[in-house]
């Protein structure tokens, strides 16, 4: 798998985002995936607000939150099905702005596929729409997957055998987050601007839809449901 990310001008508010990823990204072979960081495509939907203090970005947090819980590093919220701080929402990089996430950002990333596929004139074409989260008990932030498009997300390996022959009970491969960390660490989080990644030879299925729910786990039967009830973000 080979991973190249894309340093690029700043990209301004409501510009056209197909069009600046195209400017420094003239063409892409078939089979591959682009990630594009949430900044941009918050940025290229006009989803800002000025940032007054504290208590407005708090309101802002909740209301953008299926479920929140403040901590004192940050909130811990639910947003579409994933959990994450502080809905998504941003304030580096955004010039005294707080940057939002879409309410549906799949939506976003197979728009955005469909643009390019035009534009590149290719087909098999991956899309990821990144955000940084932070694992339980661990150091540091990495990437996630937000959204995405054209690819199926989930690798499913049950059934099939392991080393000695044992059948995989339970073993999904969460590609879409995998493939959006490994970007992440290439495209970095202070002043690289370099808000898009491209890989290429990703073990993935290309597929023309994404199915959404593919990587949304049943909260009922998730690691985390005892601690999540416990605080009461999820019932």
């Amino acid at each position: 798998m080979n991973i190249t990310p894309v340093h690029t001008a700043v990209f301004k508010e409501r510009e056209d985002l197909a069009a600046f990823i195209v400017r420094h990204i003239p063409s892409v072979p078939e089979e591959t995936v682009l990630t594009v960081s949430s900044k941009l495509v918050g940025l290229w939907k006009g989803l800002t607000a000025a940032y007054k203090n504290r208590e407005q970005k708090e309101e802002l947090i909740v209301r953008e939150s299926d479920a929140a819980l403040k901590t004192p590093l940050a909130w811990l919220t639910i947003k579409n099905g994933m959990v994450m701080t502080n809905a998504g929402i941003d304030e580096s990089n955004a010039d005294g702005k707080l940057i939002l996430l879409p309410a549906d950002c799949y939506a976003c990333a197979a728009e955005l596929r469909a643009r390019l596929q035009t534009a590149w004139g290719v087909r098999g074409l991956g899309i990821i729409i990144t955000d940084s989260m932070i694992l339980p008990l661990r150091a540091g932030i990495i990437g996630a997957a937000v959204a995405y498009a054209g690819f199926k997300g989930v690798k499913d390996l049950r059934g099939r055998p392991d080393i000695f022959g044992r059948k995989l009970g339970v073993t999904l491969v969460d590609a879409a987050d995998a493939l959006a960390a490994a970007c992440a660490l290439t495209m970095g989080e202070a002043d690289e601007r370099r808000p898009l990644c491209l890989v290429r030879d990703a073990p993935v299925e290309f597929a023309d839809a994404a199915d959404p729910d593919e990587i949304k786990y049943p909260p009922q039967d998730d690691l985390y449901a005892p601690l999540l009830k416990a605080v009461k973000l999820i019932k």
